[in-house]
This record gives structure tokens, C-alpha cells and sequence, in this order.
């Protein structure tokens, strides 16, 4: 045996680079994998069997596959993930607003601790009295004008 052929092992500092180097690309493999795979169920453009075909070929040919959707179909790949992320924020969105909607028109503690905190900022009223409007707005006795 050669020198050369234990190069990475006369430095070991090297080899443990070598070694992150690999796994850092063998996870990275995977992650490509997985978003392509993602991506062909996603795509609403494709058929049932364009679909099918892409899977296959990225599962039995999994390198070369990957590579040709990659070429093929990559462009429209950040296009559909950004589309997804805005349909999902936008659901998001409306989840909220219902969410903010359904008190019912009621005004909810953290309204009222605002309006306090206004009325005190005015010297309407004393630290004293905001401490105990504030306790009744806490406990959930309602508002401390509705006694």
C-alpha cells in the first residue's frame, strides 16, 4: 500500500471532514428526493398517470430520475411551493379573522384593558382604581362599567 492511498487517514482532521462532507450530501440527497416527491403529488397540472410515471421513474431510477424532473419540471417547482405557501396563509388569514369574529361583538379583556389603560393615561382615574378595574377585567367579572 501506497501513501497516497491512506491520504485521509494520515490527517485525521481530513477524514472527519470528508466524512461531514458526505453526510452532508447524503441528506441533502434525501431532501431533493422527498421535495421531488412532493412536488409530482402537488402538481395539479399532471395526470394520474404522468404522476405515476414520474414516481417510478424516481423510484426505480431514483439518481437520473431525480435529475430529470429537476431539468424538466424545476422551474414550476418554486412556483407551485410559493402558491401553496400563499393558499395556506391566506387560510391562515381567514382562520384568524373568523377566530376574531366569533366573540360575538362582545369586547374581549384585552379590549378593556386597553380602554383602562387609556382612561388612566387621561388621569380619569387613580392607580387605584385601574388596579381593581383591571383585577375584575382579569378574573372575568366583565367589564368594570357593566356592575
Amino acid at each position: 500500500m501506497t501513501g497516497d492511498t491512506y491520504l485521509a487517514y494520515d490527517y485525521p482532521l481530513l477524514s472527519a471532514f470528508w466524512t461531514m462532507l458526505i453526510f452532508f450530501l447524503w441528506i441533502m440527497w434525501f431532501v431533493l428526493l422527498f421535495r421531488v416527491v412532493l412536488d409530482i403529488f402537488r402538481d395539479d397540472d399532471l395526470s394520474g398517470w404522468g404522476k405515476t410515471g414520474w414516481l417510478a421513474f424516481c423510484i426505480f431510477l431514483p439518481f437520473l430520475g431525480v435529475f430529470v424532473y429537476v431539468v424538466a419540471r424545476g422551474k414550476n417547482m418554486g412556483r407551485r411551493e410559493a402558491a401553496q405557501a400563499r393558499a395556506q396563509q391566506k387560510q391562515f388569514d381567514e382562520y384568524i379573522r373568523e377566530t376574531a369574529k366569533g366573540t360575538g361583538g362582545a369586547t374581549s379583556s384585552v379590549d378593556e384593558l386597553a380602554r383602562l389603560s387609556e382612561i388612566k393615561a387621561r388621569g380619569d382615574i387613580t392607580d387605584e382604581e385601574f388596579d381593581r378595574a383591571k383585577q375584575l377585567v382579569l378574573s372575568g367579572h366583565g367589564s368594570p362599567g357593566h356592575h
